[in-house]
C-alpha cells in the first residue's frame, strides 16, 4: 500500500506541475492579451479555470499522499510551515511555499468579486512566484532520476519560461482602458 501512495505521491506531482505550467501559459496569454476577440479571450480565460481546477485537485491528491506514504516523513505541518520537514527541509519547503503562494491565489480568487482588484492582481501576481519554486521543487524531489521525469520537468520549465518571457515584452492592446478601470474604485 505504501508504494502505492509513493508513486501516487509522484505522479499527481508531475500532474499539477503539468497543469499549473498550463495555468501559467495561459495566464500570461490572458494578462498579455494574445487572444484578442473577445470570443478567444473567453475561451482562454474558461481554460485557465479549468485548468486550473484540475491542478488544483491533483496538487491536494500530491500533498495528501506525500504526508500519508511513509517512505519519507513529511507531516501535515511541514505540508504548510516551509522548512520544518524533517526530510529534505529546503526542497521540501520550496514546494510547500509554493503550495501557500497557491492556496492564497485560490483564496483570493474565490474572493474576488468582495476584495479590491489591486489586491487581488497583487496576490494572483503571486502564481509567478509559486510556479519556478514549484518546477525546483519537483526537479529535485520528485524525479527520483528517472529521465523521462527530468525530461519532463525540464519541458514544463522551458515552456513556461517562454511564456513569462514572451508576456514580460509585451504591451497590452488596451493598456489606456486598464490603467482607467484601476484608478476606478471597487465596490
Amino acid at each position: 500500500m505504501n508504494e502505492l501512495l509513493w508513486y501516487t505521491s509522484r505522479a499527481t506531482g508531475l500532474a499539477s506541475i503539468v497543469l499549473l505550467t498550463g495555468v501559467v501559459i495561459l495566464g500570461a496569454t490572458i494578462s498579455g492579451r494574445g487572444a484578442r476577440s473577445r470570443d478567444g479571450a473567453t475561451v482562454v480565460t474558461a481554460l485557465h479555470r479549468w485548468l486550473s481546477l484540475g491542478m488544483t485537485v491533483f496538487l491536494l491528491l500530491h500533498v495528501a499522499t506525500a504526508v500519508v506514504e511513509t517512505y519519507v516523513s513529511i507531516d501535515l505541518v511541514s505540508a504548510i510551515l516551509p522548512f520544518t520537514s524533517g526530510y529534505e527541509p529546503l526542497w521540501v519547503g520550496l514546494g510547500t511555499l509554493a503550495f501557500d503562494v497557491f492556496v492564497a491565489v485560490l483564496v483570493t480568487s474565490l474572493l474576488r468579486h468582495r476584495i479590491s482588484e489591486r489586491a487581488w492582481r497583487f496576490v494572483h501576481w503571486a502564481a509567478y512566484l509559486m510556479w519556478p519554486l514549484a518546477i525546483l521543487h519537483g526537479f529535485i524531489l520528485g524525479t527520483a532520476d528517472e529521465p523521462i521525469l527530468r525530461l519532463a520537468t525540464v519541458a514544463c520549465a522551458v515552456a513556461g519560461g517562454a511564456a513569462i518571457v514572451w508576456r514580460s515584452g509585451v504591451t497590452p492592446h488596451d493598456t489606456h482602458r486598464r490603467r482607467d478601470v484601476a484608478t476606478q474604485e471597487w465596490s
